[in-house]
């Protein structure tokens, strides 16, 4: 068991580092946490940054996970503006890039992750944005703000919620996908149509099955040229094509790397004294039999505390069914479960797919791999116990909203 004696230290100031610090001193864990964020922001929630806070529907201080006081008032020793640059497992120490070395018994590894830069000629002129920090975020707002035009690269989850975001700033915007739908690779075919729909009714140019050959502009970004030779003019580029691990320091300290720092259900690495969290770690889940480096909020709030568990010498799982959510314009959704690589078979529509309230579930073999709620509440639980159960169901009882989800029973009980 951990002593008062005893270091541990958290690299990243993040959800996953933050709620792992707060859970250490819930937990009973009266030794020193050193919090070391790269960032000049205390720790911050996300999501608001290409949600409400992106569109200016809540203010700044709603986006932090704690008030400033907070960290002196549970002890919790947050060093921000001076990342790590290097772990010396040997010596048990992380060295800052302000040339500190700081001793630690467990590490935590929440280094999160980075945007994926487009590597095309122009990728590099003034007004090519990135959606990741408060900075970020402010600089689209600014932009939004000024902007006629605005070209978004990447129609994921970022880009459409940047693109909403956009239109309700007065912008004209043109989505360029090198899919043939928004979303294609996340949703398949059946749902991702709805999405191109959304942003098609609220007047957006969606530009699919597109690439992108470069930027343009005489020092600032003013079009972007695609593959085909069509131009898109632009007053401002945003760029969303994913984001990758920031898993630089656990391959130079020698950690298992494959993407993301490998770690077991409970986020231990193969060093008794070094775990990983949130967008970083390639967990695995035991009711999946797999690893998943998920980048979703949800695994970043929750994997915190089950790390920080462990580094005190629990033995909690970390097994919950992978969960996201999204708002754009008037539709809201929450999706739950794991498709691996599109090996469903059957989506089933559940409610009122026009009216834009409804559940989909993603079938795979008569059973319920992933579920999807539209505009429909207080149904998570109710889809995650059908997809954790791992049972096939009556496709035709899942269908129909008569039937409550709690009901829908695995084929051949009844």
């Amino acid at each position: 068991m951990a002593t008062t004696e005893q270091t541990f230290v958290i690299v990243g100031a993040g959800l996953a580092g933050a709620t792992a610090a707060e859970a250490l001193r819930t937990l009973g864990f009266t030794g020193r946490v050193v919090l070391i964020g790269a960032e000049v922001e205390r720790p911050y929630d996300r999501p608001p940054l290409s949600k409400d806070y992106l569109q200016g529907k809540s203010e700044k201080d709603k986006i932090y996970l704690h008030p400033p006081a907070w960290y002196d008032e549970q002890g919790i020793d947050l060093r921000l503006d001076d990342p790590v640059t290097a772990i010396h497992r040997d010596a048990h120490e992380v060295g800052t890039r302000g040339g500190e070395r700081i001793g630690y018994d467990k590490l935590l590894l929440a280094t999160g992750s980075s945007p994926r830069r487009l590597n095309v000629p122009g990728g590099d002129l003034d007004g090519v944005l990135y959606l990741r920090t408060v900075g970020d975020c402010e600089a689209l707002k600014a932009a939004f703000a000024s902007a006629g035009r605005v070209a978004i690269i990447g129609a994921g989850w970022i880009g459409l919620e940047t693109a909403a975001a956009a239109r309700d700033a007065g912008c004209e915007v043109t989505v360029i996908e090198r899919a043939e739908l928004p979303l294609q690779h996340v949703l398949g075919p059946e749902v991702a149509r709805i999405f191109a729909d959304l942003h098609r009714d609220h007047g957006v140019d969606l530009r699919l099955d597109a690439g992108v050959a470069e930027i343009t502009g005489a020092g600032r970004a003013s079009a972007v040229r695609l593959a085909d030779g069509t131009v898109v003019e632009a007053d401002a580029v945003v760029v969303g094509v994913g984001i990758t691990p920031n898993t630089e320091l656990a391959e130079a300290a020698g950690l298992d790397v494959d993407n993301g720092v490998i770690v077991d259900a409970h986020l231990a690495t193969t060093d008794p004294d070094v775990f990983a969290a949130g967008d970083v770690a390639s967990a695995y889940y035991p009711h999946l039999d797999t690893h998943l480096r998920l980048e979703h909020w949800s695994a970043a709030l929750n994997q915190g505390p089950i790390a920080a568990a462990t580094m005190l010498g629990g033995a909690e799982e970390y097994d919950r069914v992978p969960y996201f959510f999204s708002d754009q314009y008037d539709l809201g959704m929450e999706y739950s479960g794991f498709d691996p690589g599109g090996g469903y078979d059957e989506v089933v529509f559940r409610g009122d797919v026009a009216g834009g309230e409804f559940v989909a579930f993603w079938m795979g073999g008569g059973r319920v791999l992933a579920g999807m709620n539209v505009n429909v509440w207080d149904v998570t639980d109710a889809i995650q116990a059908l997809v954790r159960s791992g049972r096939p169901v009556d496709s035709v009882r899942l269908a129909d909203p008569a039937v409550p989800l709690a009901d829908v029973a695995p084929q051949g009980t009844e």
